[in-house]
């Protein structure tokens, strides 16, 4: 039999913007407290920023950032899901003029866990 149930409600889409709109929102300010709700604790990223290789744990790679530099406050941004499923989603975060005038590509891997959508890895390419 043809099951016609759609398997991920207009709701759990909204729930993964916010999500993502969290770490954009963290990034912004400089609030490493909005990163840790939005990230998992146990979160890695790794991408490039020029030539350099960056990769490690990102709630204290972004602690290291925010303490040096702060928050980007003239950052804009757009968050596109690329991919959901009932656990498991990948969005791409277009962001431009960081707080050292730098843009990204940040492509996110976020796994529902205990109810909550989290970031579990970033992946990401930075442009002059």
């Amino acid at each position: 039999m043809i099951s016609h149930l759609k398997p991920v409600p207009t709701s759990e889409y909204e729930a993964v913007i916010d999500a993502a709109q969290g770490y954009v929102d963290g990034y912004r300010t400089g609030d490493i407290a909005a990163i840790e709700r939005a990230f998992h604790k146990e979160s890695i990223m790794w991408g490039y920023s020029g030539n350099e290789l960056i990769q490690g744990a990102a709630v204290p790679t972004f602690a290291s950032f925010f303490g040096s530099l702060g928050g980007s406050p003239e950052v804009r941004s757009r968050v596109d899901i690329l991919a959901i499923d009932p656990t498991v989603a990948v969005v791409r975060v277009d962001m431009e003029n960081d707080v050292i005038g730098a843009s990204f590509h940040d492509y996110l891997s976020l796994l529902k866990i205990d109810g909550q959508w989290k970031i579990i890895s970033k992946v990401f390419q930075r442009y002059s």
